[in-house]
């Protein structure tokens, strides 16, 4: 007996008055489920509601209002559970990860940092990144890469989403200052289980830079259209898997058009650390003068879930 905390990525947690810690179950595990707290609940429908849990049997569950049932449902057509209270910081989901390489030749030094935090209500969703790289070393000229975003869902009906969200890049290999990206659109999940999800989106952006070309500053703005999809398998053991990708087809500069790409391959461990294996790449066919088409990096650090 306990007290359920939550479900996602197919993992329910469990707080009890025996254990320091909450429990990690297994949601295809669960035989019976009843709950005294209302809570968030997403189906792979893509129907939300605001209710408690009362088992009818192995297989199926009631979802309850203070006055009324409001549907009866597989357990397994459940794939997120978020408690619901008052205090919006109780509703946050955050995730950092960090890495340092130092190597006395030439005073080599690299930093990396991932990161990520999320809420989700009822009918929309806010989320936002931050990650960076920096290299320095004796006698060359300092490496940089910066990527952030914030963004924001609305969900509609029969797995139907809108969307608004701005980026920023900035990088050495492509002599980007800064890379602002303003993208509106729609999109809609192909699939959406306890074992993964699929989506695609598409809409239109604004693409505003600066970069550096001998030592002179200048800026391009240029419209675009995007298609992007991402792919998420969280219920292979210990491990989950992130893939997204993006194109942007130029709409006002003739024969352009750039593809963003991104993998995370992420490994639980105890006490709600990971490991965690990034791979992001920029490509642009025709990017800044004397300035690389392609920028990539690969990451490998230890972070933690909170």
């Amino acid at each position: 007996m306990g007290e359920v905390k939550g479900m996602k990525q197919a993992v329910m947690r469990m707080k009890t008055s025996y254990s320091d810690s909450d429990f990690k179950i297994e949601w295809d595990k669960i035989t019976s489920i009843h709950t005294q707290t209302e809570f968030l609940i997403t189906l792979n429908s893509g129907l939300r509601y605001n209710a408690s849990l009362k088992s009818k049997n192995k297989k199926k569950v009631f979802l309850l209002s203070k006055i009324d049932t409001l549907a009866t449902v597989n357990l397994n057509d459940i794939v997120f559970l978020n408690e619901v209270k008052s205090n919006f910081l109780s509703n946050l989901d955050a995730a950092v990860s960090v890495g340092f390489n130092y190597t006395k030749a030439k005073d080599l030094a690299q930093l990396s940092v991932r990161s990520n935090l999320g809420y989700r209500a009822r009918y929309w969703e806010l989320s936002a990144n931050y990650n960076d790289v920096r290299s320095s070393q004796n006698n060359t000229e300092p490496v940089k890469r910066v990527d952030a975003s914030v963004g924001y869902k609305y969900y509609l009906k029969r797995k139907w989403f809108l969307l608004a969200e701005t980026s920023w890049l900035s990088n050495t290999e492509q002599n980007l200052n800064l890379r602002t990206l303003g993208k509106l659109g729609a999109g809609r999940y192909l699939i959406q289980t306890n074992r993964t999800y699929w989506r695609l989106q598409l809409g239109v952006s604004y693409n505003n830079e600066n970069f550096e070309v001998e030592g002179v500053e200048k800026s391009n703005n240029s419209a675009e259209a995007f298609l992007g999809t991402e792919l998420n398998l969280y219920n292979i053991g210990d491990l989950s898997l992130l893939t997204r990708a993006a194109a942007y087809p130029s709409l006002t500069e003739s024969g352009r058009w750039r593809l963003d790409y991104n993998l995370d391959v992420k490994y639980d461990l105890p006490l709600n650390l990971f490991v965690n294996f990034g791979l992001t790449l920029n490509y642009d066919n025709q990017p800044a003068e004397n300035a690389s088409e392609t920028d990539y990096i690969f990451q490998t650090m230890v972070g933690w879930d909170f």
